[in-house]
């Protein structure tokens, strides 16, 4: 028994990721076009069928562009806050659902749990999503690392965790200043070194996976985020959401070996819309 997650997309472009079972599964956010969810999915051999949910963090563009045509066309419940909705993506009524933090949600034989985060959106939310003993988090728009951040993560067997930019890369690139502070500021996005101060001081002895997510296309590079965080991995699996296509499914499994379920056959992305 083992959940397999992926990222669809993750970056300023669009977010989407992907956890489930071999029945059930559930999408947090659905940042990219309804056809380009669909064109990821299918690469990867995963079925629309499988997802029975949408869960969204919070109101930017970057998580929802894609959330009510998707989940109008499949008649998925759109699990969102009040706050969020309000000024979030157009709504068909009787698909939205609302959460509440700390309280777990079922959808199917899966549990969901949202808790509250800092972040310049009207209400916020990163998600842990467990099944069989078997947690994943997805931890990106965080602009500090608080004590909600540290004790969902220490529940993860895998993680997708925000390593948004570089200290130096930011303060040196072309961004104005008042940008450069919203991103820095605490209630904008994780740097590196945040990042891997959480994962050196609070990851679990049971954790196998940290995918690095939400890099900054201009304030960060893959290079850079894998190499800081490879050198104090410990054994854990280190490896990037990429901003431009989605990633092989990985098997998380609480006491067997993970495993990357490569593409079946190479295919050609379609373009992103």
């Amino acid at each position: 028994m083992a959940l397999h997650i992926t990222s669809l997309n993750s970056g300023s472009n669009g977010n989407c990721y992907y956890v489930g079972n071999t029945t059930d599964a559930v999408l947090i956010d659905v940042g990219i076009s309804c056809r380009e969810t669909e064109i990821r999915m299918k690469q990867l051999g995963l079925s629309m069928k499988t997802v029975k949910a949408i869960f969204v963090s919070h109101e930017h563009t970057d998580h929802i562009k894609g959330v009510s045509t998707l989940a109008h066309k499949y008649s998925l419940p759109i699990y969102i806050t009040p706050a969020t909705a309000k000024d979030g993506p157009r709504l068909i009524k009787h698909l939205s659902k609302p959460f509440t933090a700390d309280e777990p949600v079922a959808v199917g034989d899966l549990s969901v749990t949202a808790f509250k985060k800092q972040h310049d959106a009207a209400d916020p939310h990163s998600f842990i999503i467990s099944y069989n003993k078997i947690t994943v988090g997805v931890f990106t728009d965080i602009g500090i690392v608080c004590n909600r951040v540290i004790h969902y993560f220490k529940q993860c067997h895998a993680v997708f965790l925000e390593a948004n930019y570089d200290d130096a890369l930011l303060e040196n690139g072309g961004y104005p200043i008042h940008l450069k502070n919203r991103i820095r500021g605490g209630e904008g996005h994780l740097s590196n070194k945040q990042a891997l101060e959480l994962f050196i001081n609070h990851r679990p002895s049971f954790m196998t996976h940290l995918l690095l997510s939400h890099l900054s296309k201009d304030n960060n590079s893959p290079e850079i985020a894998q190499e800081l965080f490879t050198q104090h991995a410990n054994g854990v699996n280190i490896s990037i959401a990429s901003r431009y296509k989605a990633i092989d499914v990985i098997r998380i499994a609480e006491d067997e070996s993970s495993a990357v379920i490569p593409f079946a056959k190479p295919v050609q992305l379609g373009l992103f819309s």
